[in-house]
């Protein structure tokens, strides 16, 4: 038999292979997913095999019991690379997991509990019904999207509407747990982060022309779902320098002199108007109200629409901002 052939037939979705020796299955002892790995000396075995550099990507340990387990890449600033790794209802508790590469890989209802998985990396990686009891998870990088988003939105587009809902039910599930999580340990930026995205899993549930969906929309484009104050201010001076431009074509009066905008006027003269436009928009805005200037005809309906819209808003901005201060 070749050698070609007693190599394990394992390759990731990015090219990586094994050349471990293969059984009777043409896959090596860590690939094969028939092989039980649930006795207690696989955890001093991976230990080994780890060290000695084997290919980690890709291995299925389902139910494996690696309790306490030392998977830190001593000496190297890079963490060992568990991509693909399958750990489904594996025992993870206590393990010490620092900076470690689990990228695509699959902890779906995996124990964490007391693990120390700071630094790691968990993008694309199945985290539904995973245990995260103290684990340690500081300056873990999650990535922008979970892999049932991606699901979620292939699903979309083959138009399958069921499994859509149920992949962001799923999303909406981990981040949950995540923020939970996040807040017991007290790193409340990443608790933020979770929150947000939660909720958007939840609209995303929602009936595509629904009121509800509409609203939800609306509410994470003006303040991130309470989680972004600067996107707040952001939308202010939008909607401060649009009231401006209106003002300007619309006019104002002052001192029985009216401040209106046209192509006759000089360019000094327009740009003279549009700032005592905007000088009176904020002022509107911030429900200051000192009466130099005062709208006329459909300025008037511009003026009481910025003055609610307003008053709601720095309203809404303090209890934002307060709420991210405090926490």
């Amino acid at each position: 038999m070749s050698e070609q052939t007693k190599n394990c037939k394992y390759q990731d979705p990015d090219g990586a292979t094994c050349l471990e020796q293969s059984n009777a299955s043409g896959f090596c002892y860590w690939h094969d997913k028939t092989v039980d790995k649930s006795s207690s000396s696989v955890k001093v075995a991976l230990e080994t095999y780890a060290k000695k550099g084997g290919l980690l990507r890709g291995i299925i340990l389902q139910r494996a019991n690696l309790s306490g387990i030392d998977l830190v890449n001593h000496g190297s600033k890079t963490g060992y690379d568990f991509s693909y790794a399958d750990f489904y209802r594996a025992d993870l508790s206590n393990g010490h997991l620092f900076n470690i590469n689990l990228s695509g890989a699959s902890l779906m209802k995996a124990n964490l509990a007391n693990a120390n998985l700071n630094c790691a990396t968990l993008e694309k990686t199945n985290l539904l019904g995973a245990k995260w009891t103290q684990t340690k998870i500081e300056n873990i990088q999650f990535g922008k999207k979970l892999k049932q988003e991606d699901q979620a939105k292939q699903a979309l587009r083959d138009h399958d509407h069921a499994s859509a809902i149920d992949y962001f039910e799923q999303a909406e599930e981990i981040y949950r747990d995540l923020r939970k999580h996040a807040e017991r340990e007290g790193i409340f930026s990443l608790a933020g982060q979770f929150i947000h995205r939660e909720l958007t899993m939840r609209r995303m549930q929602l009936p595509p022309l629904s009121l509800k969906r509409l609203t939800s929309k609306i509410i994470d484009l003006f303040c991130g779902y309470g989680e972004n104050p600067v996107r707040i201010i952001l939308l202010s001076i939008i909607l401060i320098i649009i009231c401006a431009v209106l003002y300007a074509l619309s006019g104002l009066n002052y001192q029985d002199q009216l401040y209106v905008m046209s192509f006759e006027k000089s360019v000094a003269e327009n740009c003279h108007i549009f700032l005592s436009c905007l000088y009176y928009s904020v002022v509107t805005f911030t429900t200051l109200g000192y009466g130099d200037f005062t709208p006329i005809g459909f300025s008037r309906a511009i003026a009481a629409m910025e003055a609610f819209t307003g008053s709601f808003t720095i309203a809404l901005f303090v209890v934002v901002f307060v709420k991210k201060m405090t926490r």
